[in-house]
């Protein structure tokens, strides 16, 4: 097996990590919570950081108007199945495929993770901003209009005394670093055969 197959046979085989790793972490610090509360997204669920988190962040956000976070979305269901499948496609790829597929798989898994991203930052703007008008408090913002409580997609925000955090974990490495090897496979592959073609 040539040296860029056997890299793309490991970028392929990389995103699986997603299933034992979190994808995503969002913590909310606020002073009246000595231990900051969070929850960890994976590829299949939500789960807490800390005992009781999700059921603490969704009496809180009862009381704005926010929706429950459920224990389960559509993307739960789709992901995993997504998340196979390119891993076949990959492994295929790397055992019958040239350099030249090395690319086209880079480039499906760059916009399916920036498909998922977009979807993410929907789920949020829609948790954030989709408020329930019969919310028992309501705050708004200086214009008049009602304050949305949206996460960051990446990186941290200020929300009223809370501080979200937002930043991916270690699925997401491996999610990345798969992409980038597929990227190392192609360039390698393209380098052996130039080397062929010149000889």
């Amino acid at each position: 097996m040539k040296k860029s197959n056997v890299i793309m046979l490991i970028a392929a085989l990389l995103p699986l990590g997603l299933f034992f790793f979190p994808l995503w972490k969002i913590t909310l610090e606020a002073p009246q919570y000595p231990t900051p509360l969070g929850m960890y997204i994976f590829i299949n669920d939500f789960s807490d950081v800390n005992p009781n988190d999700i059921k603490n962040i969704n009496l809180m956000n009862h009381y704005v108007g926010m929706k429950y976070i459920p224990e389960a979305i559509p993307e739960f269901k789709i992901f995993p199945l997504g998340n196979i499948i390119t891993t076949i496609i990959g492994l295929i790829i790397a055992f019958k495929g040239n350099y030249k597929w090395f690319l086209a798989w880079f480039i499906l898994m760059i916009v399916l993770s920036a498909a998922g991203l977009y979807d993410f930052y929907l789920w949020e703007y829609h948790y954030g901003n989709d408020l329930d008008p019969k919310a028992i408090i309501k705050f708004t913002n200086p214009d008049g209009t009602v304050m949305g409580f949206q996460p960051p997609l990446f990186g941290s925000k200020d929300i009223l005394n809370f501080k979200a955090h937002s930043y991916p974990r270690l699925g997401a490495y491996f999610l990345g670093l798969g992409i980038a090897t597929s990227l190392l496979a192609y360039f390698v592959g393209k380098k052996s055969h130039k080397k062929k073609v010149a000889l």
